[in-house]
C-alpha cells in the first residue's frame, strides 16, 4: 500500500517542502530508501525500525520503499525521522491516510520511541505556512519555536504513540496552539550604554553616522582608548526589531541550534565578535553540511572584527563579496547554498605592532614594521569601509566626570528618524540604507548645488579620490543630512563626510596611494 507525508528540509536557512513517500508491499523483506540522501538521513531505517518495534508496532515481513522527494534536493539532518515513521505506518493501514492531509511533520526518533528536537523549526513552521499546511507537528522541544509563526497550528509532541493517537483520534486529543506572531516580546536589555562612555566625542559621532546609514566603520588608535568599549555599545543605537526583522534573524539562529526552548525569538540586535584566529569557514559558514557562519549571525546586527590586522589575510578577503551583496553563497559538491549576510561592519586597530605611529615621541616600530602591519588590510578591502575613525587619547578629567555623555536612548531616537527618512525615500526600490546606493540611486538623491560641487571637485583633486571613495563621501554625507533632517547636501554635511573618511589617506596614503 502507497502513503505520503508531507515534511520539511532546510537549504540554507529557508525551508524547503519534502515529501515522504512510503510504499509497502510484498516481495523480498527489506528496506530501501531513495531520493538523495545524506548519510545521516540514510541512518534513519535503522532508527525508525526500531523505534518502531519498541513502541509497540509490530510491522509485517514485506518489502519496504521509501522516497524522499524532489530527487534534486539533497535531504540532510534527523528531522526526516518521524515523517518516515508515520509513512510507513499509514502504508500498513494503521494510520489513517485523511489524517496527513494538511499538515507537516518534523522531528527526530529516539531508539525507543522519543521524538527529539530538531534543528531549523522555526524554519520549518514557516515554509510549512507558506505550502498552505494547516497543522505542524513537532518535538515538543521545538513547540515554542513554532508558535512564532502566524495562522498555523502548533503540535507539540514527546514520544511516536502519541503522535499515533492524536493522528488517529484527534477529537480525544488536546488542541494545539496556533501561532500567535504579531507582537514582538519585550526587548532584553543589552546592559551596556553609551553614557558609560568618557571623551571620545568624535568617535561617538562617527558611530551614530555610521549606524544611521548602516555605514561600515573602521576604528584606529592606540590601545584602551575605547574603541572596543564603544563598538559593543553600537546594537544599543539601532533601532528596535520589528517582528518581520526578529523572524528572519531567528530562523538563521535556528539552523544553528542557537535558540533556546525559554526565548524562541531573538529580540535584541546580535553582536558578533569573532576572534581572530577564526578559520574561513567558520567566518563565511559552510562545513560538510553547509550551515551559516559567523557573517550570517551577524544578519541584522554588528558583525565587530577587533585586532582586523592580526585576522588571517584569506579570512578577511571572504568579506569583501558579502559586504556589497548583503549575501553569500557557499558552493559545495552537493550544491549552491545561500545564507543572508546583511550585517554593519565594525572594526578596530591599532595604527602599528606598539600601538602608538604616529606619534614619534612614544612609536619605536620602523616605517617597514608600519607599512608591513597595515598592509595586512587590502585595499578592495578598505574601498568597502565608509567611515574611518581615530581614537584619542582620554583626559584624566574626561574619566573622573562624574557625568557620562549622551545616553544610549537619546542617540537612538536621532538614528530611528534618519532611518524613516531614509525608508520613505528607498520605498519600493528594494534597498533600506544609505550605504546601498547604486551610482543611479546616489546621482538622484545626492545631488549637490554649486557650491557644494565646486567644493566637493577640489576635494576630490586635492586627495586623489577614487570613484568608490567619491560615492562613499556622498553617501555619508546624506546621511549626515538625514540626521539633522535636512532635504539638501550641505557645505557642512560634505566637510564632515570628508573628515570621516580622511584618515584612510593619513595611514594608508602611503602603502596605497590615495
Amino acid at each position: 500500500m502507497y502513503s505520503k507525508v508531507h515534511s520539511v528540509g532546510i537549504k540554507g536557512v529557508e525551508g524547503v517542502p519534502i515529501l515522504v513517500e512510503a510504499d509497502v508491499s510484498d516481495g523480498l523483506p527489506g528496506f530501501s530508501m531513495v531520493g538523495y540522501l545524506s548519510s545521516e538521513v540514510r541512518e534513519a531505517q535503522d532508527r525508525v525500525r526500531t523505534a518502531l518495534r519498541n513502541s509497540g508496532f509490530r510491522l509485517p515481513a514485506k518489502k519496504v520503499t521509501i522516497n524522499l522527494s524532489p530527487a534534486d534536493i539533497r535531504k540532510e539532518g534527523t528531522a526526516f525521522d518521524l515523517p518516515i515513521a508515520v509513512a510507513i505506518l499509514t502504508a500498513s493501514s494503521m494510520i489513517k491516510p485523511a489524517a496527513l492531509e494538511d499538515c507537516v511533520i518534523s522531528g527526530e526518533l529516539g531508539l525507543n520511541g522519543e521524538i527529539k528536537p530538531v534543528r531549523g523549526a522555526l524554519s520549518i513552521t514557516a515554509a510549512a505556512k507558506r505550502d498552505g499546511k494547516r497543522r505542524c507537528f513537532l518535538p515538543s522541544e521545538n513547540a515554542g519555536e513554532g508558535l512564532v509563526i502566524e495562522g498555523i497550528e502548533i503540535i507539540g509532541e514527546d514520544h511516536l504513540k502519541d503522535l499515533i493517537d492524536h493522528l488517529n483520534f484527534p477529537e480525544k486529543q488536546k488542541a494545539g496552539c496556533c501561532g500567535k506572531g504579531g507582537l514582538i516580546q519585550e526587548e532584553e536589555a543589552y546592559g551596556v550604554d553609551f553614557s558609560e562612555i568618557g571623551g571620545q566625542a568624535l568617535l561617538r559621532r562617527a558611530t551614530e553616522v555610521a549606524v544611521a546609514g548602516m555605514h561600515n566603520i573602521l576604528y584606529i588608535g592606540p590601545a584602551g582608548t575605547g574603541k572596543t568599549m564603544l563598538a559593543k555599545r553600537i546594537p544599543t543605537i539601532m533601532p528596535s526589531l520589528s517582528m518581520e526583522e526578529a523572524v528572519r534573524i531567528s530562523k538563521i539562529y535556528s539552523v544553528c541550534g542557537l535558540l533556546s526552548k525559554e526565548k524562541p525569538l531573538m529580540t535584541k540586535r546580535p553582536f558578533r565578535s569573532p576572534h581572530h584566529t577564526i578559520s574561513p569557514t567558520a567566518l563565511a559558514g559552510g562545513g560538510r553540511i553547509p550551515k551559516p557562519g559567523e557573517i550570517s549571525l551577524a544578519s541584522g546586527g554588528v558583525l565587530f572584527l577587533d585586532e582586523l590586522p592580526e585576522f588571517q589575510k584569506n579570512t578577511i578577503e571572504i568579506l569583501r563579496q558579502p559586504l556589497e551583496e548583503r549575501k553569500i553563497t557557499v558552493s559545495r559538491m552537493f550544491g549552491a547554498y545561500e545564507f543572508p549576510a546583511d550585517f554593519m561592519m565594525a572594526a578596530a586597530l591599532n595604527p602599528c605592532p606598539c600601538g602608538f605611529f604616529p606619534d614619534q615621541t612614544r612609536c619605536r616600530c620602523s616605517d617597514q614594521q608600519v607599512r608591513k602591519y597595515l598592509s595586512r588590510i587590502s585595499k578592495p578591502l578598505l574601498d568597502r569601509i565608509d567611515i574611518c575613525a581615530e581614537s584619542g587619547a582620554v583626559t584624566y578629567e574626561d574619566l573622573q566626570a562624574k557625568k557620562g555623555g549622551e545616553s544610549s536612548a537619546s542617540i537612538r531616537k536621532r538614528v530611528e528618524e534618519a532611518r524613516k527618512i531614509q525608508k520613505s525615500r528607498f520605498k519600493s526600490l528594494g534597498i533600506y540604507f544609505n550605504s546601498s546606493m547604486n551610482k543611479a540611486l546616489i546621482e538622484e538623491f545626492c545631488s549637490l548645488g554649486k557650491r557644494e560641487q565646486e567644493f566637493l571637485k577640489k576635494v576630490y583633486e586635492n586627495l586623489g579620490l577614487s570613484v568608490r571613495g567619491y560615492g562613499k563621501i556622498l553617501k555619508v554625507s546624506r546621511t549626515i543630512a538625514d540626521l539633522e533632517g535636512s532635504e539638501t547636501i550641505r557645505k557642512n554635511h560634505l566637510a564632515e563626510a570628508v573628515g570621516l573618511r580622511s584618515l584612510e589617506g593619513k595611514y594608508w596614503g602611503g602603502i596605497y596611494g590615495r
